[in-house]
């Protein structure tokens, strides 16, 4: 049986980040990726010109119907836009007996606020309890707890004070530093910095989609946390490396960068 992964997440109808991003992310890693829409984007390389979330009705409805039938071996949440759907997401993840990979989506890479400021309070105490990997990045770190992250040094204090709201582990991503591309895995005993060259490529629109798919696709697969991360940030930063244009603006990382490669 192929590894089944099932994303949480809204679309992306310029293809490079969202759900469309998971599968393609599931796919190049060779497992099965199957979907929870909770929102629609109308969204291309120069921004997001709409968001339009689905009713929780909808998106509970989509959730049993996979975890039902076919099962998940891991499970991936993305954009949730609300409290109600934050809620309702953490409801089903918290009764499913697969890892999850939170990522807690605050803003594009655009800067367009993709969740809603009264759905913060129920990130921290509803979806972030239920994860196995949390994986912001620093903006959503401040976002979330009020810890800036200006150097390498204020990542293990972001990690400190995510993990106090409950994830097993927190994976706080530094891509936003100067210097190479680095990386903090904790679970508050353990630390696992991952380090790669940053690449000179502004085309990097879905990287944090296609990290956290990636760590999903590896739990999925048997590996540990520290494993699946490991491999996610060697898959990803190849993919950044190979981001193509695709518009006017902001091209998306390539998720089938391997085949290309091999070709």
């Amino acid at each position: 049986m192929i590894p089944r992964v099932l994303t949480v997440a809204g679309s992306d109808s310029g293809g490079g980040a969202g759900v469309q991003a998971d599968l393609k992310t599931m796919l190049a890693l060779g497992v099965h990726g199957m979907s929870v829409i909770t929102a629609v984007t109308a969204q291309n390389s120069l921004g997001v010109q709409g968001a339009w979330e689905l009713p929780v009705e909808a998106v509970r409805a989509q959730y049993r119907s996979v975890a039902d039938d076919i099962g998940v071996q891991a499970v991936k949440t993305g954009m949730l836009a609300s409290a109600e759907l934050v809620e309702a997401v953490a409801e089903l993840v918290s009764g499913t007996d697969a890892p999850a990979v939170v990522d807690p989506v605050g803003v594009s890479k655009h800067g367009d606020p993709l969740l809603a400021a009264s759905a913060l309070d129920s990130v921290r105490t509803k979806l972030l309890p239920v994860a196995t990997v949390a994986t912001p990045n620093l903006d959503e770190v401040t976002q979330l707890t009020g810890v800036r992250v200006e150097s390498e040094d204020d990542l293990r204090r972001a990690a400190g004070a995510v993990l106090e709201y409950g994830p097993r582990w927190a994976l706080i991503k530094g891509g936003h530093l100067s210097g190479d591309a680095l990386d903090l895995l904790t679970d508050g005993s353990e630390e696992h910095w991952l380090r790669a060259p940053r690449h000179d490529n502004r085309h990097t629109h879905g990287t944090g989609c296609t990290l956290a798919s990636a760590i999903a696709s590896g739990l999925a697969k048997g590996l540990t946390v520290p494993e699946a991360v490991g491999a996610a940030k060697e898959y990803v930063t190849g993919a950044i490396a190979a981001g193509f244009a695709l518009g006017a603006g902001i091209g998306p990382v390539d998720h089938g960068w391997r085949f290309r490669s091999a070709e």
